[in-house]
Order: C-alpha cells, then sequence, then structure tokens
C-alpha cells in the first residue's frame, strides 16, 4: 500500500488549489485532510478520531504555518520531538514571507519551507513538485518504509 500524503491546510481555497496540483501530478498517493493543527497531531498519533486508522506515517506531512487550535511550528515541534515521528518528512506549505518563520521553521527540523506563489499555474508546478519529490523519489531513512503492508 501506497502511503498518504498528510495535507494540513485551513484555508478552503488554499486547500482546493493543492488538491488539484496534486491531482495534476497524477501521484497514487491517497491525500489526508486535516484543517487544524490539533487534527493534524491526532492523525499522526493514532487518537481521536483517528484512533482506528490504519497504523504508519504518511509519506510527506504539507503543513501549513498558520493553523487555528494548533499553529504549524508547534506541529513541528512535536512531530520533531516523537521518536516515532521524528525522521516524518515534514514542508512547511505557506504564505507567509516573514524571514522569522523561516528561521524558526528550520531550527525546528524543516525539510523544506515553500512559499505559496500567486501565480495557479506556478502554485500548480510547485505542489507537483513537491509531491513528485516527496511521495515518489526521496528515499526515507532505514527502517521507515515507503509502503505500508495493510493489516491482516
Amino acid at each position: 500500500m501506497i502511503k498518504p500524503i498528510l495535507l494540513v491546510e485551513d484555508n478552503p481555497h488554499d486547500l482546493e488549489l493543492t488538491l488539484i496540483a496534486l491531482e495534476k501530478s497524477q501521484l497514487a498517493n491517497e491525500v489526508i485532510i486535516v484543517r487544524d493543527g490539533a487534527e493534524a497531531l491526532d492523525y499522526l498519533n493514532c487518537r481521536g478520531e483517528f484512533t482506528g486508522r490504519q497504523k504508519g506515517n504518511p509519506a510527506v506531512v504539507l503543513l501549513d504555518l498558520k493553523l487555528p487550535k494548533v499553529d504549524g511550528l508547534e506541529v513541528l515541534r512535536e512531530i520533531r520531538g516523537a521518536t516515532e515521528l521524528r525522521s516524518l518528512p515534514v514542508v512547511m506549505l505557506t504564505s507567509s514571507r516573514e524571514e522569522q518563520d523561516l528561521v524558526r521553521s528550520y531550527e525546528l527540523g524543516v525539510n523544506a519551507y515553500v512559499v505559496k506563489p500567486v501565480d495557479f499555474q506556478e502554485f500548480v508546478r510547485a505542489i507537483s513538485d513537491l509531491g513528485i519529490f516527496w511521495a515518489v523519489l526521496n528515499e526515507p531513512p532505514p527502517g521507515s518504509q515507503r509502503y505500508v503492508r495493510p493489516q491482516q
């Protein structure tokens, strides 16, 4: 089974554009959508409404910076602080061009920081490239399989 992509986005417009862009890249990965940081952490830790989900980490987390409940930086901090999530690729996908957001994201261990392009075609190209790189081309660390076997 191919690992899903976890998309953490609260803006309906950006969510729709990101889904269109991922669809155009023709990835086989399922896209799991959560709309705030608390829900993202629940998904990653298999708790709350995600208690019964199949175990295993997504191929990549596309994480917005400005989120309700728990912001993207705190989600990133918790991911990097959890042994079972530490090596999970996280891409900050944000409209923030604030230097402090960029610096803080890298200090907390983000794998990439991508500012959402304003132009639709640029946005589609950026998301498509991200999806292909992290879900197909990137080699995960040893012990972190790209594919998850279905539970018997």
